[in-house]
């Protein structure tokens, strides 16, 4: 695609990046046929093709509207485009500078930016939000049904992590919002780990990945984020710690793009590639590992649920599929299993109508196979289908943990 950027669009600091990408896309319009967004509106803005031509104008310096800014907003940066694009189209940091520009020229109505700040303000902080999921579930009788389905239907007791201590020794990413909806998680990751002698390393002062900041408006702040947490890491790696696990495949893949995003930055360039190649989401870890040695023996029936952000994102489509059958589960075929569940992030909040489809064609797609449990790689799409009430959701790790006893 031949573009000539405006002048003050050369301006910006990732003028060349955008202008490369801009070049690559072909406008063959494969990336429509996986477009979530396009499947479900059938408007040709709502697709990857006719995002990148709406990004390809303002870059040029023609106007920008509230329109182009809501067929922006409404794309779930799940990266399915991606995949099936045959030019290797790099669509998601093109959103991103497309973003960045178009909300800085279109100023959102009162609400939307309320709502945005308001997630902002409480999503990266894990203490102020497991504050306000119990004070949910104290009065969940009294909340609409919308917010009702936004609290986990049950919190269980908290486990205990392993105190012991081994040579082999790996970082975790504690998570915002899975420490209030699903404490368990990590701990049940941290146990898993024990059991194969790798110890998890605490790393109380990282925080927020950066993500939620970044795709709220806010890229300056989730840049900032990150470079939080390559302070915070830093000491460890230096001691060897040999990985950064997430159990969450949504900072996970934002993790990974830390040595992109910071490239520029000449305080943090190198130390950022060196922590995006430490990063792995824990399916990475466990895989090269002698499972055999666990004693998991299940035939319990599953659904897996291959969150955007790890099959498309960090290209890890099938690894927790292939590690549950190994382990000797009943994995049940889930068709369209590329599409995304509607969750991405806040995007059942900012765009909830959207969201509420995708999620409703989602779970008819896991529930095909009568499983008893649906499970997942990322505590968004947990949350988001777990709220529709039906088969039971949880993360991957915590079923494998259940069946080590």
């Amino acid at each position: 695609m031949q573009t000539t950027l405006s002048e003050s669009a050369r301006r910006l600091p990732r003028a060349e990046e955008a202008d490369s990408i801009l070049r690559t896309c072909v406008h063959c319009g494969f990336c429509n046929a996986t477009c979530p967004t396009y499947q479900l509106l059938g408007d040709e803005l709502d697709g990857p093709r006719g995002r990148i031509y709406l990004i390809k104008q303002v870059l040029e310096g023609n106007e920008v509207t509230q329109k182009t800014q809501q067929h922006l907003d409404r794309c779930l940066s799940c990266r399915n485009c991606e995949t099936t694009c045959p030019s290797g189209v790099d669509y998601h940091n093109l959103l991103d500078i497309g973003r960045a520009v178009v909300d800085a020229a279109v100023p959102r109505p009162m609400g939307q930016r309320l709502l945005r700040e308001s997630l902002r303000t409480l999503v990266p902080h894990p203490d102020l939000f497991k504050g306000l999921v119990s004070s949910g579930q104290v009065f969940r009788a009294l909340l609409p049904d919308a917010l009702q389905s936004k609290l986990p239907r049950s919190v269980p007791a908290t486990k205990l992590r392993p105190a012991t201590h081994h040579a082999r020794q790996v970082l975790m990413l504690e998570g915002c919002v899975q420490p209030g909806l699903s404490p368990n998680t990590n701990v049940a990751a941290a146990r898993v780990l024990d059991r194969l002698g790798i110890s998890v390393t605490p790393s109380r002062e990282a925080g927020c990945c950066g993500a939620v900041d970044y795709h709220l408006d806010a890229q300056a702040a989730g840049l900032d984020r990150a470079r939080h947490n390559i302070d915070a890491w830093w000491p460890s790696i230096e001691k060897g710690a040999e990985a950064i696990v997430q159990t969450a495949s949504g900072c996970g893949a934002f993790i990974k793009d830390y040595g992109h995003l910071l490239s520029s930055d000449p305080a943090y360039a190198d130390k950022a590639k060196t922590v995006s190649a430490l990063a792995k989401d824990l399916v990475e870890v466990l895989r090269d590992e002698p499972l055999a040695q666990l004693g998991i023996h299940s035939a319990q029936r599953l659904a897996f649920h291959c969150p955007c952000t790890l099959q498309h994102a960090q290209k890890l489509g099938g690894a927790v599929e292939s590690l549950l059958i190994r382990l000797g589960f009943n994995l049940t075929s889930v068709p369209d299993s590329h599409l995304c569940c509607g969750s991405a992030g806040t995007y059942s909040l900012t765009q909830p109508v959207l969201s509420r489809q995708l999620r409703d064609n989602k779970m008819n797609a896991l529930e095909s196979g009568y499983p008893e449990v649906i499970v997942t790689a990322n505590i968004g799409c947990q949350a988001h289908l777990d709220g529709a009430g039906r088969t039971p959701v949880r993360h991957w790790i915590e079923v494998l943990e259940d069946a080590l006893r």
